[in-house]
């Protein structure tokens, strides 16, 4: 035995395990998630799908008679030659294209990051973005390292009460069964960096993910000498209050750099992903201003080589923290600045002046490039912010561009779904998914055979579902209506529908409620019936979502509708893959103009299950008029209520006219041609677009080379704000 990961002993024949166990490379790579499995399933299963647990847990003599077995050894020694392959590949597509034009690694700074249900340190769509950007870079070969923050509490766990009610439930990360492993300075010491945090100085120290090629390192104030409120500082995510939420910022920010530094990262672009991050640039000016650099030399070498992402399209959504607490915790950097007070207020003044610092507008001010994160946010974006920038007359000369968001593909495809494109498109179908030519061939799939997989896949979700109320009722902490409300009674012959996403007054989750009566004949037609699954979180703040939820859960646990509606709790990345593969549909329904992109519709659409949507987001560039269908098209409402009447109206039409009759008329071997037509086409026309891939290789070339490039040439852009 050798020794091989921190408190773990493997057989020598197999010891490099626990390389790929801290390695969430597995995670999107079948063969690596085959192998853990093969090695315990029990414990797979029972475990959330986490290998450290396994190594952690599993009994010494499973591991001695899996290094001894052949079966077992030839799928080690192939998934270890792939691993070395992707770990040392030196034809990548940056390397091809792009060879030596980056002096150093992009810093990816985000507030959350989604990479696998064994880290939950992510609340939602900002968290998936961010993790599927690591991997597809891992995949890319474009250097990367993420930057983050420790949440050992993460988010929370939701519980659904007996009368309808969230409850949100808190408990640590055990860190000894998770893929993190401590970094140590060079002289061994955890403590990598401090920060100046209003009167007193913080310690931190990081934790290290490792994301096939990707590095993220996550910040951690849990530091002994630290208080014990500057302890748990860091401990959950999206923490209502705000002095805490600046403090986390400051963390974020001000502290990912100050580790990159203390790691001898130098990074050639720093990419911030949203508002919460926009420290990061204040501290970099005030590196240079302590260099002998004057403040406006400063700031414009930081844009030279910054990159802002906005995904807020409401004002109401940007962090503002109040001209006091900015006071308080920034203070010392005014004169580390090299400038007065007010000239660092500035930048953080919106141009609608909403009376406090606005961290969008720090960022917007600090930034070379900016991009919203689809076509119609790029328009929203430009139109909110047209007053920063006084010397665009027009909307369209807003220095505003965008990328539309996409998704990791060998991620989110299902894996029957990946061995059907296997057999019909190719064998390195992966390997070539942004190929748009590719797809075309979606059409050579035989009905029959498409149509059996996706029922394979309801049955999967329909299964799901039924083991996680059983396990509900076996463990007497739910009462039997409550089983009935959690999908004990669906039905994989019935077509479902999908509404999973984080619930938000914006988002509507009730606007299917709108009529009830009208609803319930869809739902209860004898020989065409409907089901609609639901799962997402309320934020513990937001009392109005929590009561939409709780109208939510009222309706599936209500006897007249025949378990037809369904709340799936606790919905996390395990549970999305259940959902975004196996619902027949999925339903969208923002407000228009306030839904940025969204991308769970376009992991559906890989999995093929067509979208029904409002125009917003990504599905305003993506609706072709046969990949889906489109709620409320061509609408201007005069209000909120005239846009939930119409867009009701609207969505009962289309489920009673369209989709219902579409999905219901069948050959004789029970193939729905006219349905599967539209299968085909979801996919086709979104999965070579709506990527990660794409999405990446567009930052690349839009955004990241000529941001180095420019900065090569001594090129300054035009101020951000004059």
């Amino acid at each position: 035995m050798v020794p091989s990961a921190p408190g773990i002993e493997l057989p020598e024949r197999i010891a490099r395990l626990a390389e790929l166990t801290y390695n969430l490379w597995w995670s999107w790579h079948p063969d690596g998630r085959k192998l853990f499995r093969k090695l315990d399933y029990a414990l797979w299963k029972a475990g959330g799908h986490n290998p450290v647990k396994i190594l952690r847990e599993i009994p010494p003599e499973r591991l001695r008679a899996a290094s001894t077995d052949p079966h077992f050894l030839a799928l080690y020694d192939s998934v270890m030659a792939s691993f070395d392959a992707d770990m040392n590949a030196d034809a990548t597509w940056f390397t091809s294209k792009h060879k030596g034009r980056l002096a150093g690694p992009i810093a990816y700074f985000s507030a959350e990051f989604a990479i696998h249900s064994s880290l939950p340190l992510y609340a939602g769509g900002l968290g998936i973005l961010a993790g599927d950007i690591c991997k597809e870079a891992s995949d890319l070969g474009l250097p990367m390292v993420g930057v983050g923050l420790m949440y050992p509490q993460g988010y929370f766990r939701q519980r659904i009460s007996p009368d309808g009610w969230q409850e949100e439930i808190y408990s640590r990360l055990d860190f000894d069964k998770a893929p993190v492993l401590p970094v140590f300075s060079s002289d061994g010491d955890r403590i990598l960096a401090s920060i100046q945090l209003g009167n007193r100085l913080l310690l931190l120290t990081v934790w290290q993910v490792r994301v096939g090629a990707t590095t993220l390192y996550l910040i951690d104030t849990n530091v002994e000498d630290n208080s014990p409120h500057d302890r748990d500082l860091s401990a959950r995510l999206y923490i209502a209050d705000r002095e805490v939420r600046i403090q986390q910022e400051i963390v974020l920010g001000v502290g990912g750099v100050r580790i990159l530094r203390a790691l001898g990262i130098e990074p050639s672009i720093w990419h911030a992903n949203e508002g919460h991050t926009a420290f990061m640039m204040l501290e970099r000016i005030k590196e240079k201003v302590a260099r002998g650099m004057a403040f406006e030399d400063a700031l414009a070498e930081v844009r030279s080589t910054t990159v802002f992402t906005t995904h807020t399209p409401v004002p109401a959504g940007h962090d503002v923290f109040s001209i006091d607490l900015v006071d308080k915790y920034l203070s010392d950097y005014y004169g580390q600045l090299g400038v007065d007070r007010d000239a660092v207020l500035r930048l953080g003044r919106a141009h609608h002046d909403d009376g406090g610092f606005n961290m969008t507008a720090l960022a917007l001010a600090t930034s070379g490039r900016c991009n919203a994160v689809s076509q119609l946010h790029g328009q929203v974006a430009r139109r909110m912010w047209q007053g920063y920038w006084p010397w665009a007359k027009n909307e369209e000369d807003v220095p505003i561009m965008h990328v539309t968001n996409g998704v990791h593909v060998p991620t989110w495809v299902s894996p029957e779904m990946d061995r059907l494109f296997q057999q019909y498109l190719a064998p390195d179908w992966v390997e070539r998914h942004d190929d748009a030519k590719l797809w075309d061939r979606v059409a050579d799939i035989p009905d029959e055979a498409l149509w059996r997989v996706r029922h394979k896949l309801k049955m999967k979700l329909v299964s799901f579902i039924l083991e996680l109320a059983q396990r509900s009722w076996s463990s007497r902490t739910v009462e039997a209506q409550q089983v009935v409300a959690m999908g004990a009674l669906l039905h994989p012959e019935v077509l479902t529908i999908g509404f999973v996403r984080r619930f938000a007054g914006y988002k509507r989750p009730a606007l299917v409620f709108h009529d009830m009566d009208r609803l319930k004949r869809i739902v209860s037609d004898p020989w065409r019936p409907v089901q609609i699954v639901f799962a997402g979180k309320s934020h513990p703040a937001d009392s109005p979502s929590k009561w939409s939820l709780h109208g939510v859960c009222a309706c599936a646990a209500d006897r007249d509708f025949q378990g037809k509606i369904a709340f799936v709790s606790d919905h996390d990345m395990h549970s999305a893959h259940y959902l975004v593969a196996g619902v027949d549909v999925w339903l969208n329904n923002p407000r228009r103009m306030q839904e940025a992109c969204g991308t769970s519709g376009m992991k559906a659409s890989l999995n093929g299950v067509p979208h029904l949507s409002v125009k917003d987001g990504w599905w305003h560039e993506a609706y072709n008029g046969s990949n889906g269908w489109s709620i409320g098209d061509g609408i201007q409402p005069s209000g909120p209520e005239d846009e939930d009447c119409v867009d009701a109206e609207s969505l009962y039409s289309i489920l009673e006219q369209e989709i219902v009759p579409l999905y219901y008329e069948r050959d004789r071997n029970g193939v729905p041609h006219g349905w599967v037509r539209v299968v085909k086409e979801a996919i086709r026309s979104v999965v070579p677009v709506y990527c990660a891939r794409r999405m990446l290789k567009d930052y690349t070339d839009k955004l990241y080379l000529p941001q180095a490039s420019a900065r090569a040439s001594g090129h300054r852009h035009k101020p951000s704000i004059d």
